[in-house]
């Protein structure tokens, strides 16, 4: 067991949650090599008595440094440290602490159900319509008639400005904002890349199961696309190795669409493969501001200074798809290749400068990040509530994957009927939900009957009742 420190860290002369500064004072002690492998910590109980915290606060620290990798729980054992690859101490320390927290698919149609458990729907009845409406009529003057002409390909500087500051200080990333390149969507980004990494190699991998948009816009692009088989810790490693690749797309801080978190010590094998082999790592963080237990996770682009990742963002999650604006950042060695593929394809930003100003104006003002703490806190509701009633419901016939984070959970059901059955199910009674098995690029021998249970835009009142109906038509009328 570690010994106390001599001199107490806890600073009550700041905002800095309690929870927050034993997470980081401990996670540093760990990657600066003062605390081993193998350490068993404080129990809880006597950490918070040396502090004179709750033991919540220090439970709180513990559970964060357990999602991240850091310690583990053993049973009988306490918390241990784990065993961190040699990169740790590569680390850039300011960005491993955690920063005060922020106060369509195939399968989609236009169908209005009376229960609507798609997996990526909004609230969109806590839009701030009115604070977006005035910033509207803010920008549509005459003086920035400007806005009505051809912008910037590369998105408007002011917003990108906001945008790194936003990224550095709430995921962690570390980015100019010569580094940031804005799009309409996620489509123009990646044909970007695409475009951009053909004479560097012909081949990719990508996770399976996870998201199709990626690997389907390179496939299209004439790349060989390579699924890579998930462990219960995310990508695994090792075939990336055997496959020879140089480019590989993961999902880290939640996984598409099984949820797992990828632990700091595969977080430093991925990077270190890509240093070793010249490769690159695209970092889809789709969702990394909504975790609804302990601290979002710091992104992977922001664990080394000058890593080889390229990091995805957007807001259609954060606020809503209409608004259209997507963004990537660019490690700096890939900048001048990206201007001149830019150049060479005379292409328009197409981004609206037009939402793109308001965007600009409603972070500098600090109306995303209120606008984020009050999405968490209804959305983690939400999330409580579905995970509450299938339990309660289902109880052994439903399982749940991937809960405690993002805009579903992931529902294995045991049943004698096929996906096909269900799904036409559930569409009788009224409920959309939408089976999992489109993730797989390359499907296994038998899949699972698997959903995505989206609870983001379904009403709260519909919840329970939804649950209840799902549940008889699939179990119940057997």
């Amino acid at each position: 067991m570690i010994k106390m420190p001599i001199l107490p860290f806890i600073d009550e002369n700041t905002d800095v949650p309690l929870y927050v500064q034993i997470y980081n004072y401990i996670k540093n002690e760990i990657v600066t090599g003062k605390i081993t492998k193998n350490t068993r910590l404080p129990s809880i109980r006597k950490l918070s008595n040396f502090l004179s915290v709750s033991t919540t606060s220090v439970e709180n620290a513990y559970l964060q440094l357990v999602a991240e990798g850091f310690i583990e729980s053993k049973p009988k054992s306490g918390y241990i440290v784990l065993d961190l690859p040699e990169p740790v101490f590569s680390l850039d320390k300011e960005n491993m602490n955690i920063r005060p927290p922020l106060q369509s698919y195939p399968m989609f149609d236009a169908t209005e159900y009376p229960f609507d458990f798609h997996f990526s729907m909004n609230d969109f009845s806590y839009f701030p319509f009115q604070i977006w409406r005035r910033l509207y009529t803010e920008v549509l003057q005459q003086e920035h008639k400007r806005l009505l002409f051809y912008g910037d390909l590369q998105g408007e500087m002011e917003l990108r400005c906001e945008i790194a500051k936003y990224l550095h200080q709430y995921r962690g990333v570390k980015c100019t904002p010569e580094q940031i390149v804005i799009g309409a969507n996620q489509f123009q980004l990646i044909s970007l890349l695409a475009i951009m990494f053909k004479s560097y190699t012909t081949s990719m991998g990508v996770e399976n199961p996870g998201y199709l948009t990626l690997p389907s816009v390179f496939r299209n692009h004439n790349y060989k696309v390579i699924p890579i088989s998930l462990e219960g810790d995310g990508i695994t490693i090792r075939e990336i190795y055997e496959n020879n690749l140089q480019l590989v797309c993961v999902s880290p801080s939640h996984q598409f669409p099984r949820g797992m978190t990828m632990p700091i010590s595969k977080r430093l094998q991925l990077l270190e493969w890509a240093k070793e082999v010249d490769g690159f790592v695209i970092e889809d963080d789709y969702d990394g501001e909504f975790r609804y237990y302990g601290r979002p996770i710091p992104s992977l682009q922001g664990l080394m200074k000058n890593s080889n990742v390229i990091y995805l963002g957007g807001f259609s999650q954060i606020l809503s798809p209409a608004i259209c604006v997507n963004y990537m950042v660019l490690p700096e060695q890939l900048v001048e290749s990206y201007h001149y593929h830019k150049n060479e394809m005379i292409v328009d930003q197409s981004s609206s400068r037009l939402h793109q100003k308001v965007l600009q104006l409603f972070m500098k003002r600090g109306y995303l990040e209120k606008h984020i703490r009050k999405m968490r806190k209804i959305y983690r509701t939400k999330h409580d509530l579905v995970v509450k009633s299938v339990q309660e419901t289902f109880k052994a016939r439903g399982k749940l994957i991937g809960k405690d984070a993002g805009f579903h959970v992931l529902l294995q059901l045991e049943s004698n009927k096929s996906e096909k059955e269900l799904v036409e199910l559930s569409k009788k009674a009224g409920i959309r939900i939408i089976p999992a098995s489109f993730t797989w690029l390359q499907p296994t021998e038998k899949i699972p009957n698997e959903f995505l249970l989206g609870f983001c835009g379904i009403e709260l009142d519909k919840i329970e009742e939804g649950v209840r109906k799902l549940h008889k038509v699939w179990i119940l009328d057997e």
